[in-house]
């Protein structure tokens, strides 16, 4: 009990002695001070399209479908509820809809994100993904999860491109 008194007490003494080194200055006083040398924070510009919405984004869930940062393209997860080759062949049918929104393509993926509620069912259905891609195949992570947002959905995908910007 002594021991862990003495370490107690060196605790204490050691944070007033920091405390009394400390200037005027290390406190917080919450005044903002001005540095010239350091740049402005800039925003980061987002264009968005959100299928026929002219706000290009989802107020009621709060998403975009497409958001371009740069020379990257962001697609948020398109859903199916019907793992067969013909709801898959929908699905990425959508998701080269949103790719080709900014002249991107399957060969300008880079990312894919697939979830589904039964992985085992999606697996004999790959080669239909993969005629997509065309030999080129994106980084790809699939995660079986138990359920998605829309309640029908077994699957959901989304994906990230990498375009070259032809305004530049």
């Amino acid at each position: 009990m002594l021991k862990l008194n003495r370490i107690s007490n060196h605790k204490i003494t050691l944070l007033l002695f920091i405390t009394a080194l400390c200037p005027s200055s290390c406190k917080n006083n919450n005044e903002s001070v001005k540095n010239d040398s350091l740049p402005e924070k800039q925003n980061i510009v987002k264009e968005k399209w959100h299928w026929d919405n002219p706000k290009k984004q989802n107020e009621y869930a709060g998403y975009a479908q497409v958001v371009k940062v740069g020379n990257t393209i962001y697609i948020s997860g398109v859903p199916a509820s019907d793992i067969s080759p013909e709801g898959i062949t929908q699905l990425y049918s959508i998701l080269e809809m949103c790719l080709k929104t900014y002249g991107a393509t399957f060969k300008d993926v880079v990312k894919e994100t697939l979830y589904t509620t039964d992985i085992e069912e999606m697996k004999k259905y790959n080669e239909v993904r993969k005629k997509f891609y065309q030999g080129d195949y994106p980084a790809a992570t699939w995660v079986q999860i138990s359920k998605l947002y829309a309640p029908s959905a077994k699957i959901e995908v989304d994906l990230i491109a990498e375009i070259i910007d032809k305004k530049q």
